[in-house]
């Protein structure tokens, strides 16, 4: 992952080109009087935050016949 380091008083002005590159990949350092302070990096999202497909496993399960019939007990 390449990074990129930008001073703090440099952020506010460059938020939008930090933010494009940061979606290309790289993970940008911020830094105080040469300190690293914080890092932005592109998020992971888990799957259950991704949108979901409809249709993308169509016809991966089955019901049976006898599915909604009272059981034997």
């Amino acid at each position: 992952m390449n990074s990129k380091i930008v001073d703090v008083t440099e952020v506010q002005t460059h938020l939008t080109e930090l933010l494009s590159l940061v979606e290309q990949g790289t993970q940008v350092i911020i830094s105080k009087n040469k300190m690293p302070m914080a890092r932005l990096m592109p998020m992971v999202l888990p799957h259950h935050i991704l949108p979901r497909i409809p249709g993308l496993h169509a016809g991966s399960t089955w019901t049976s016949e006898d599915f909604d019939e009272p059981l034997d007990w």
